[in-house]
């Protein structure tokens, strides 16, 4: 195929492997899981600046969305209408808490298949919606389907991909997620133009398809080595190695992945053992990566798109169309990651990544406000719309190729199998968390911060970037249950990390990287 590769990186072993076809299919198969997440995401702001859908469920919306008087920031202020939105993600957190214990004992797989059946219930009550009950629990069982897909589909992706491609083979999941964004956002831009309830219920039932897709996918999928093993199937995972690294040299990493196992084993109590003083540089960073990947912002325009468009002047069909673009970049963007991610790392990405959406954020606060002031009222022309767009475009650029991608890549490929789908958890539920939150709070803190808001994100912007650049080692190449040696040769993480979990003394790993 490819070739081979042997991992470079200084201080971990070094496997051969192979590109092979089943690891390409698996991966890319995998990687559906990310559709419902994104076909979500993308889903909900196009229907929530539909008028009859508006009208049947939130009518108080539609009726300030009417008055021409209205000030701009507030327009689409309503916590009922927020929390149609932001119920899913609720949900989401519950479910990715059971949904680890799922992962280890039954496999990554059936976590899968379990998120898809969940989220196609969910879609059948949201497209067949009479009442606002009926369209809450739909979305409490949407969100059901993303905890449980999100929990294990970057864990199921980590574990299959050769080390020297694992961030590129992870990266698909955020290929999805944002794939899933561009169909739910072309669908929005032509049921929009249906007359009646029909259009908006088209919409919301559509997502029985991504669902269908990872039902089908978790089905045919094999499972991986290191769910095999933990299960006590070591013979199948020996093959299944051999099948994915395409050579049938995989003694070193098969006993690496045996040795991991047994020490899983001896944690009887993962959820309290992550606890401990020796995981907490994957505590931190499981915690502090998806928080900060809410407050880049993101959201705000992943969510309320279309909202936001017409909030700052655009008609509806404009609006919508102009969230289709941005859709579109965000997924030729995140290409970018794929293709770089194990070239230049993840640092560099995040980096870069940040400091274009600090300067984007702060030129759209500020046109933004220019325009509006802080009374909401104003006109915006052409010209400046089109400028604010294209200042989206580049902000959600930066995004897509690095807090995006990375944000899943790096808590899923940090942890030691003995924690792993604990870790997993607690980074989904605390992404759900804050997806919630800001899902919730957005319409309202732009009616009260108004333009500040935009200032507000960039903020939390620049203390991400700064974060980044202190506290996060460079993790590319890396196999993965070599990732503790990676934390002991880390300035300030290396102090928590034992000598025995990695083998060798701190000084001799340091100077094998220098």
């Amino acid at each position: 195929m490819a070739g081979g590769f042997v991992s470079q990186t200084p201080g971990v072993r070094n496997y051969n492997y192979k590109l092979t076809p089943k690891v390409f299919v698996t991966c890319f198969i995998g990687a559906f899981g990310g559709l419902i997440f994104g076909y979500d995401l993308g889903i909900s702001g196009g229907v929530t600046s539909m008028d009859p859908f508006l009208e049947k469920f939130f009518p108080y919306v539609y009726q300030k969305r009417k008055n021409a008087h209205e000030n701009e920031y507030c327009r689409f202020d309503s916590e009922l209408l927020t929390l149609f939105t932001s119920s899913l993600y609720l949900a989401a957190l519950v479910s990715s808490l059971f949904a680890s214990t799922i992962t280890r004992i039954f496999g990554r797989k059936w976590s899968m298949f379990l998120g898809g059946f969940t989220f196609f219930v969910g879609s059948a009550f949201n497209g067949f919606a009479q009442n606002i009950a009926m369209l809450l629990i739909g979305r409490i069982l949407l969100g059901f389907g993303v905890g449980f897909a999100n929990q294990s589909v970057p864990v199921y992706l980590s574990e299959m991909a050769p080390p020297n491609l694992r961030g590129a083979f992870n990266n698909g999941f955020q290929v999805a997620i944002i794939f899933g964004i561009v169909v739910a956002t072309i669908i929005n831009y032509f049921t929009a133009q249906m007359k009646g309830n029909i259009g908006w219920r088209i919409s919301l039932g559509l997502a029985c398809v991504p669902a269908v897709m990872i039902m089908i996918g978790a089905l045919v999928l094999p499972d991986t080595p290191n769910s095999l093993i933990e299960r006590g199937f070591a013979e199948e995972a020996k093959e299944m190695l051999r099948s994915i690294r395409g050579t049938d040299e995989v003694e070193e990493e098969f006993q690496d992945l045996i040795d991991a196992s047994e020490e899983s084993k001896q944690v009887k109590h993962p959820w309290k053992n992550i606890l401990l003083p020796r995981y907490r540089p994957q505590l931190i960073m499981t915690c502090s990566i998806p928080f900060f990947q809410q407050l880049t912002g993101i959201n705000v325009i992943t969510f309320y798109a279309p909202v936001l468009f017409q909030t700052l002047g655009f008609g509806n069909k404009a609006s919508l169309l102009s969230a289709m673009v941005t859709g579109i970049i965000e997924l030729l963007s995140t290409f970018v990651a794929v293709f770089t991610v194990d070239r230049f790392g993840r640092r560099i990405l995040f980096l870069q990544g940040g400091i274009q959406m600090l300067i984007s954020q702060i030129a759209i606060g500020i046109m933004i406000g220019v325009k509006f002031g802080t009374a909401g009222t104003g006109n915006i022309g052409k010209t400046d719309a089109n400028v604010i767009v294209a200042l989206i475009c580049i902000y959600v650029a930066g995004f897509a190729w690095s807090w995006g991608p990375l944000g899943w890549l790096v808590p899923s490929e940090i942890s030691p199998l003995e924690i792993r789908s604990a870790a997993q958890a607690i980074n989904v539920a605390v992404n759900m968390f804050f997806t919630f939150l800001v899902a919730q709070l957005f319409l309202t803190m732009l009616c009260h911060m108004k333009f500040g808001l935009f200032f507000f994100f960039a903020v939390f912007v620049f203390i991400m970037t700064i974060f980044i650049y202190l506290m996060l080692p460079e993790t590319k190449n890396v196999p993965i249950e070599e990732m503790n040696r990676v934390w002991k040769a880390h300035w300030f993480w290396g102090r928590f990390i034992p000598d025995e979990a990695v083998g060798v003394s701190a000084a001799e790993l340091q100077q094998k990287a220098v």
